[in-house]
């Protein structure tokens, strides 16, 4: 059977994560966001793609929310509300807490600030949230009869989970956002070596490697301390959870050390509400964080205070975080427009903005000019700082996690085209693993994995039990039992597949002789190379001879033979006894068998011409 990856949101783009899995009947909403640089239908996932009837409980068996961030939640009182999912919607404890804080402020700036038409209402909100069921981290939750969740630890912001979800055999992961390195108030995600047929990751920074935190909190330390220590303002924008909290404990930890009296100001009565959150949900904070709990609340900031509009125009200097992050709208864009044209002030971006936001367009270059989102023109004088304090994995973090998980198939999401492709051959080449990078809208199906329960025979059992001594001395004698068994799988039409010794195969096929052998099509030169197919036999045949101690070899034009082991040039375009070729398009290859008598000279032979191949051509395949 396969398992089918549906994107809805985030396919080569970062914005609306949305992406839905059928595993073995089983259909699954992973996230469910908008995007923040879009203010047009493209803002939310095409949900008419599910259920052109709009019948959505009968097309999904349950949403599960990684985190908070409304490129991850944003559409999801939309699409309860408006759109009438009635299923189960799965989320932290933290994500369910602090959602409705996120939601209720983007819906306050976008529709009674901006004037923009209100998609969803504050009652939207209550309601969907009423539908939410909280988890644990590594609870396993039975959703139905077949389907099976658990969360594990995703660092990026407090709350934030990676998703294992399992039906019958079939295992996928689904990371949402997550951070592979620990921070000053968060720690690194943390999941089990699990069997998965597919691993779907973002790919924020896919060709991005980040070196050591220091250098980085350094140089943005020295910008705004410059900034301020020139009586100019610096401003911050920053959503109110995750970065904003990190930031307040560089700077505020700075500005002790340094006895600055500069003030530090936070824009947002959410940001308040969200250290109280914080403050009560230190066991989801980093290992740091919870040992000085025990002395003082890390959250508790000495030097940070609230902010007043009309101190917008006061004079002297300041720090500001301003909500929200990629001054995408709301009060962090207001403050923009006022202190922009001031060669004095400071604009800090310490994270992403996608594209469509004026973020992203003062870090795309060094604009005179900006463009806001109602026509207006904003001179930019100010100084524009970017800094990398993404909550993101980097390019390495993303290797780490997929060589870690070592998954059949690999999905990436959230990210940006070219990188991704990038990020994609990199997989591909050094893990050896499928990796596919569909746009929105585009279903990447891949096999999934079904085990077969089997009896075993008496004698099979018995041969088991056999011991295999090997002895050695080197300084001390040591042996070790080297124990291998084989075995036939038989699987008879209706009745259960069972094991047996290779002697008992006769008997059960009625056949008085049966020889049970191998075939391995074998991948021996790339194509192109000079040798013709005679020199190449005869390179062969005296590698072998090297090699393969006692072989007596005989050879023709197309063929040689050793013992029982015969191989002959292959001239299909396909065999079945050939296995993928990972990272070499084209090989002449040798098609081989033998009998299991002959089993460890067969390996030892394969082996030798496996040598003969050019080493950028990587093979991956077992016995077919």
């Amino acid at each position: 059977m396969a398992i089918d990856c549906f994107v809805l949101g985030a396919g080569q783009e970062i914005g609306k994560s949305c992406v839905v899995v059928t595993i073995n009947g089983k259909r699954i909403m992973f996230d469910c966001g908008m995007h923040m640089g879009c203010d047009d239908h493209n803002r939310y996932p095409d949900f008419s793609l599910l259920s052109k009837s709009g019948d959505f409980d009968n097309v999904i068996s349950c949403i599960i929310v990684t985190h908070f961030h409304m490129d991850h939640v944003g559409a999801l009182p939309y699409f309860t509300e408006v759109c009438g999912y009635n299923g189960p919607i799965y989320m932290s404890y933290p994500t369910k807490a602090l959602s409705p804080l996120m939601l209720e402020d983007y819906r306050r700036v976008m529709v009674d600030r901006r004037g923009e038409e209100e998609l969803f209402t504050t009652t939207h909100i209550t309601n969907c949230m009423k539908k939410v069921i909280a988890i644990d981290l590594k609870q396993t939750i039975q959703v139905d009869e077949d389907l099976q969740i658990r969360a594990y630890y995703a660092g990026h912001v407090l709350g934030a989970v990676m998703v294992y979800a399992k039906v019958g055999d079939a295992a996928i992961v689904y990371t949402g956002d997550y951070n592979m390195t620990t921070d000053r108030h968060l720690g690194a995600a943390k999941i089990d070596r699990l069997q998965l047929d597919l691993l779907i990751s973002e790919s924020t920074y896919a060709t991005t490697i980040r070196g050591s935190k220091y250098p980085r909190e350094r140089e943005f330390l020295q910008a705004v301390h410059k900034c301020v220590a020139g009586g100019g303002k610096a401003l911050i924008p920053s959503f109110a959870l995750g970065r904003a909290q990190e930031l307040c404990m560089l700077l505020d930890d700075y500005w002790e050390r340094m006895n600055i009296k500069v003030p530090i100001y936070f824009s947002s009565g959410l940001t308040i509400q969200a250290n109280m959150y914080y403050k009560m949900l230190i066991s989801w904070t980093s290992q740091n964080v919870k040992e000085k709990h025990n002395t003082h609340n890390p959250f508790d900031f000495k030097n940070v205070k609230d902010f007043d509009r009309s101190l917008i125009h006061a004079p002297g200097p300041c720090v500001l975080f301003a909500t929200p992050g990629m001054l995408c709208a709301g009060f962090s864009l207001e403050v923009f427009k006022h202190w922009a044209p001031s060669p004095l002030n400071l604009v800090a971006l310490p994270g992403y903005s996608v594209a469509g936001t004026v973020g992203h367009k003062l870090m795309a270059g060094k604009p005179t000019t900006v463009d806001l989102y109602n026509g207006t023109k904003v001179d930019v004088r100010c100084k524009i700082h970017q800094v990398a304090f993404s909550p993101h994995t980097d390019a390495k973090g993303i290797m780490d996690l997929t060589k870690f998980l070592s998954p059949k198939n690999v999905v990436l999401v959230h990210g940006e085209k070219p990188s991704m492709m990038i990020l994609k051959d990199k997989i591909t080449s050094e893990l050896d693993i499928p990796c596919f990078v569909p746009a929105n809208g585009e279903t990447v199906s891949v096999a999934s994995t079904t085990f077969v329960k089997a009896n075993a025979s008496d004698m099979f059992l018995k041969s088991c039990s056999n011991p295999n001594l090997k002895f050695s001395n080197s300084t001390q004698l040591r042996v070790t039992d080297q124990r291998t068994s084989d075995g036939v799988l038989v699987i008879e039409k209706s009745k259960k597949a069972k094991i047996v010794y290779q002697d008992e195969v006769s008997e059960l096929l009625h056949e008085k002789n049966h020889v049970v052998s191998l075939a391995y099509c074998c991948p021996v030169k790339a194509k192109g190379e000079s040798d013709n197919d005679v020199d190449l036999i005869k390179q062969l045949s005296a590698k072998i001879l090297k090699t393969v101690s006692g072989a007596q070899i005989h050879e023709s034009e197309d063929c040689l033979q050793v013992g029982s082991f015969k191989g002959s040039l292959c001239l299909k375009e396909k065999c079945m006894h050939r296995p993928e070729i990972s990272s070499c398009s084209e090989a002449v290859f040798l098609c081989c068998n033998w009998s299991v008598a002959d089993l460890e000279l067969g390996w030892e032979i394969i082996n030798v011409m496996k040598l003969n191949l050019d080493n950028t051509c990587k093979v991956k395949g077992d016995l077919l």
